[in-house]
């Protein structure tokens, strides 16, 4: 199999295929934006000749826009290339050059663990996008990729945010590189040398050591780029718009902050993580509780219609949410204001080829595209359609609101982003909205001021929440 590459690489990418291609194993740690996929192209196109086939790791999200940049950068054709789905088998599958496998699939389904399996030879190349995806490292779907992968001797991962939740994130992903890199042949020896445990709280890291020994053990490896350092791209813009609860929403708002107080003695990140998601759930205007569903009165629906009429009337918008709720309610009220047309909507309950179909729509006609940021925060590129994005609600992790902006914030755009906030204030919002200003994570945030203060004062904690 013999192809060409059809773009030309920016200078930084450059850099990247010239640093990385004297070895069989690397990592790519390039910001959002700066063409991971397309270096990775072009370490295929200069090593095609040692090579039998690529078996591509990503999030199932973005297999679809996978195979459009494969198409895009290079003269390989659509028979080059198979994505799995969900009737993808190993006495069946298609002769290709390209395959591309959701990440995701390698804990759910034994079919795609089995046909990825006979796929992957000595000679096969391997990338994993959005490694980060592999970071845990007694997780089922690491331990299968890994596994299968360690007889390919070329070996990629691709990720902007190596480290998302601490040094921690390192070995899973270095492990599948090679268990030579960082020198240790088990996580507990890795955590030995490197990682200090709260004596209070088992599991939980309250300090990491030796990192400069680590970042000199992977620095061979490694290109690393920030898009400030390689990119020259418009500003972004902020604005926040304020809502408040109504009356029904502060009485359940209140009654659940005493139900789960009544209910737990512990507070560890489970614990807090339910208490946010309840909160939020019935700021977004529901009430869902031991099995029993109720709809809230809410102002938020109506904030979002506010916005809309301040942002120019031909402009494409983007909405990100959290829950499936926000996704039925956003598109119920923007097709009783704009039209049955105006509006696609998409998350995890969308088959992948209905998702990519609504994308395709919005492109043509649509005016709004309403995604979860866990669907739609991965992967998409719609620099070329929209400069504006309201974010209806955050999750509890800056990590995936940046990916989420990032949508939009690309090369090809041309124009300033624009990002609105709809925030309910003297809520759950502001907690949210204080840890994407640290760039933290929500509910590791709160974890750490509930372990800092005494037993009897953590109830006054969660009572100002």
């Amino acid at each position: 199999m013999s192809f060409e590459t059809t773009t030309e690489l920016m200078d930084h990418q450059v850099d990247a295929v010239n640093k990385l291609l004297p070895s069989r194993v690397n990592a790519l740690f390039m910001e959002m934006g700066t063409g991971k996929t397309r270096s990775v192209i072009d370490l295929v196109y200069r090593r095609q000749h040692k090579i039998d086939k690529v078996v591509y790791f990503c999030p199932v999200s973005i297999k679809e826009t996978i195979r459009q940049e494969i198409l895009k950068h290079t003269t390989l054709t659509e028979r080059d290339i198979y994505a799995f789905d969900n009737k993808t088998n190993a006495r069946s599958i298609p002769k290709a050059y390209w395959y591309i496998v959701g990440i995701e699939s390698m804990s759910s389904s034994t079919r795609t663990v089995l046909t990825a399996n006979n796929l992957i030879t000595e000679n096969t190349y391997v990338p994993v996008d959005e490694s980060s995806y592999i970071k845990g490292h007694r997780s089922l779907r690491t331990m299968r990729v890994t596994a299968l992968s360690e007889r390919a001797r070329y070996r990629t991962i691709m990720t902007g945010t190596p480290l998302s939740q601490g040094v921690v994130d390192l070995y899973a992903q270095m492990r599948f590189l090679s268990p030579k890199i960082l020198g240790y042949n088990s996580f507990y020896s890795f955590a030995a040398n490197h990682l200090e445990y709260s004596e209070k709280f088992p599991g939980m890291i309250v300090r990491a050591h030796n990192t400069k020994y680590l970042a000199e053990k992977i620095k061979p490896y490694v290109y690393q780029v920030t898009k400030e350092e390689c990119l020259t791209l418009p500003p972004k813009l902020y604005e926040t718009r304020c809502c408040s609860l109504t009356e029904e929403q502060r009485y359940w708002y209140e009654w659940v902050k005493d139900e789960i107080l009544s209910d737990l003695d512990e507070w560890d990140s489970v614990s807090i993580f339910r208490l946010f998601t309840a909160l939020q759930e019935i700021v977004s205007g529901y009430l869902k509780w031991k099995g029993k569903y109720r709809e809230l009165e809410s102002n938020r629906p109506e904030r979002l219609i506010n916005v809309i009429y301040d942002i120019p009337f031909n402009e494409k918008i983007i909405i990100f949410c959290k829950f499936q709720y926000d996704i039925d309610t956003i598109k119920r009220v923007l097709k009783e204001e704009f039209g049955e047309d105006s509006v696609v909507a998409f998350d995890g309950r969308i088959p992948e080829k209905k998702r990519n179909m609504g994308v395709e729509q919005f492109r043509r006609e649509a005016k709004f595209l309403v995604v979860t940021q866990s669907t739609g925060g991965h992967g998409f590129n719609w620099q070329d359609l929209a400069a504006y994005v309201i974010f209806y609600n955050n999750g509890f992790k800056y990590s995936e609101r940046i990916q989420a902006e990032d949508r939009i914030h690309r090369p090809g755009q041309t124009r300033k982003t624009t990002y609105v906030d709809i925030h309910c204030v003297d809520s759950i919002d502001d907690r949210i909205d204080e840890a994407m200003t640290k760039k933290g994570n929500a509910v590791r945030a709160f974890k750490y001021e509930v372990d800092a203060v005494k037993k009897d004062k953590i109830r006054e904690l969660i009572k100002a929440l």
